[in-house]
């Protein structure tokens, strides 16, 4: 089946599965499983090819970045597929060239990298919240989009997401951690602070948009209140931007297990774990 042919079925099975309003679980994973199948065809093509992608996703708290990230690399390889959430600056950090931290964490030949936030938090959160001048705001946005055509020269695939979540939504999320001890560590004071300030944060969006939403690295917007929906587009979308092919594999089969030459195993007081479930 041609690349052509398999995203079409890939297309026409999550339309069919959209089409009675909400997607069922069972839908769900029935099309995820699908698209796991080909982010595993196209690790292999990158790997063989030695293609470096960096995909940036951007976001309000709450819009459901991280899930989405979770999708894509759950069934693909730790090695090939790296996520990068990259803590506060330190105070060295702080004296460097604005972006130059994050440039180590580039892709190499045969990398995936994947940003949980990224070099635009000075175009969000910073500038939002006072942690930059909006004179290092405004130069930000002027630089950025030469920083990144130097990237896009360089071979690097760059991918820009940003998920866009209603205040509704946003809201019920942001309620349900509070009392989820699962959930609770992804609600910090900064959160609770930033979640007052939706239309400073609409601004700041607006001004990014206007001045990065290029050519070469333009931004890609999907709407995310229905996470299944949205993590299913955003996969389906990335497979149609990196071009691949499906390498050929030899058929696999189990080897024979060597012969035990009276092998016994050995009486030893393991420490064994106990069985609570």
């Amino acid at each position: 089946m041609s690349k052509k042919s398999r995203k079409e079925k890939v297309r026409t099975d999550a339309e069919e599965a959209s089409a009675s309003g909400k997607m069922t679980t069972k839908a769900y994973e029935k099309e995820l499983r699908k698209l796991h199948e080909e982010l595993v065809k196209l690790q292999e093509w990158v790997r063989h090819d030695g293609l470096k992608v960096c995909i940036v996703f951007e976001g309000r708290d709450g819009a459901g970045k991280g899930g989405t990230i979770k999708a894509i690399t759950e069934r693909v390889s730790p090695r090939v597929f790296r996520v990068m959430a990259l803590p506060a600056p330190t105070e060295r950090e702080k004296t460097q060239m604005y972006g130059q931290r994050y440039i180590p964490h580039f892709p190499a030949a045969g990398e995936v990298v994947i940003w949980d936030r990224s070099w635009y938090n000075r175009a969000g959160v910073e500038r939002v919240m006072g942690f930059c001048s909006e004179e290092q705001a405004k130069r930000f946005l002027e630089m950025i989009p030469g920083f990144e055509k130097q990237m896009v020269d360089s071979g690097i695939i760059l991918i820009k997401y940003w998920l866009e979540v209603s205040m509704e939504e946003q809201t019920r999320r942001l309620e349900g951690r509070i009392d989820d001890g699962r959930k609770i560590w992804k609600l910090s004071p900064m959160d609770l602070k930033s979640y007052s300030r939706w239309y400073d944060y609409s601004r700041a969006r607006d001004e990014m948009f206007a001045a990065t939403d290029t050519a070469w690295a333009p931004w890609y917007v999907a709407r995310s209140d229905d996470k299944k929906r949205a993590r299913l587009n955003i996969i389906r979308h990335l497979l149609d931007r990196i071009p691949y092919e499906v390498l050929p594999r030899e058929k696999v089969e189990l080897p024979k297990r060597q012969k035990s030459d009276d092998y016994l195993e050995p009486d030893y007081p393991f420490k064994m774990v106990p069985d609570n479930y």
